[in-house]
């Protein structure tokens, strides 16, 4: 399969029709209809039926997508690299990070960094553990920061802080009136949290299991930050990492969850990467940014 030809295999598997493919990509849909016809007929098998006006994926096809997409992702942080190279982008910095330190931690260490270095050019990618990792991996990333600090042996985790978990209320909320909030109180409420298998929810159970308490989310999420909506929207309490700058956000109230445990806040590099100089002072300011974002935190609590 051909880069051209992967590109409108994707594209058609996200669109799910010719005609959203063809926006995406940019193309008319005779054109993408031709690539993906040739596609199928040099793989010897169908990639999709068609089915009232949509493109149901075959099994085939369902089976090489995450392949697909590994290598796309390759190729286009290789289009990255040579346009880098191609500018004279020398000075570059790339940090991916999950999204509570993407926005907690990247926006205070970019701010200082930018005073100093204002020629060098930040990219930041925010991304869930396992991305982040390959990033660093490919090279697509010189460094990471991640709520978790368990991690393939090739990736290198230096602890920078701890942060424990926080409430959130629809704003009138009965418990609204504690000052902090017990793994107790949160037993008969509808609980909005992380998804199971994932470190936060074994934290988390590990906790109410110490307690005498079983902990059961209605509603599960994969990120801290897609919770906001739902308890504007009144379906339930989130108990969340307290390291996003909940406050800022109307329609909810914050309290702290008291005697829970903690995450890690990890700065992740590849074992197998050196570190350009323009890396290794934006650690330093990722170091520092972190370091006073937990010092406010104490302060307040």
């Amino acid at each position: 399969m051909r880069a051209r030809q992967l590109e409108v295999f994707i594209a058609v598997m996200r669109a799910g029709t010719v005609t959203a493919a063809a926006r995406m990509l940019n193309i008319s849909q005779p054109a993408l209809s031709q690539i993906l016809l040739h596609t199928e007929d040099e793989l010897g098998f169908a990639l999709f039926e068609r089915v009232k006006g949509r493109l149901r994926p075959t099994p085939d096809a369902l089976e090489i997508f995450p392949d697909a997409e590994r290598l796309s992702a390759g190729l286009e942080g290789l289009r990255r690299k040579t346009t880098d190279l191609r500018l004279g982008r020398t000075g570059l910095v790339r940090v991916a990070a999950s999204p509570p330190p993407a926005m907690a931690i990247l926006p205070r260490a970019f701010t200082n960094f930018r005073a100093q270095h204002p020629d060098i050019l930040l990219r930041s990618h925010s991304a869930p553990i396992a991305a982040i990792v390959d990033m660093l991996r490919a090279g697509d990333a010189s460094l990471g920061v991640a709520m978790d600090d368990r991690l393939p042996p090739d990736i290198e985790a230096e602890v920078i802080g701890s942060v424990g978990f926080a409430c959130l209320l629809p704003a009138g909320h009965a418990l609204q009136r504690k000052i902090e909030l017990t793994l107790a109180d949160l037993v008969r409420e509808e609980l909005i949290s992380y998804r199971g298998n994932t470190r936060p929810a074994e934290e988390l159970a590990q906790a109410a299991r110490a307690q005498g308490l079983t902990l059961s989310p209605s509603l599960e999420i994969d990120v801290s930050i897609s919770a906001i909506g739902f308890v504007q929207a009144g379906l339930g309490i989130a108990l969340v990492d307290a390291l996003l700058p909940w406050q800022q956000f109307s329609g909810l109230a914050v309290r702290p969850l008291a005697a829970g445990p903690e995450s890690p806040i990890a700065l992740l590099t590849s074992r197998t990467r050196a570190l350009s100089r323009a890396d290794e002072m934006m650690r330093d300011e990722i170091r520092a940014a972190c370091y006073a974002i937990l010092g406010e935190h104490r302060a307040s609590a």
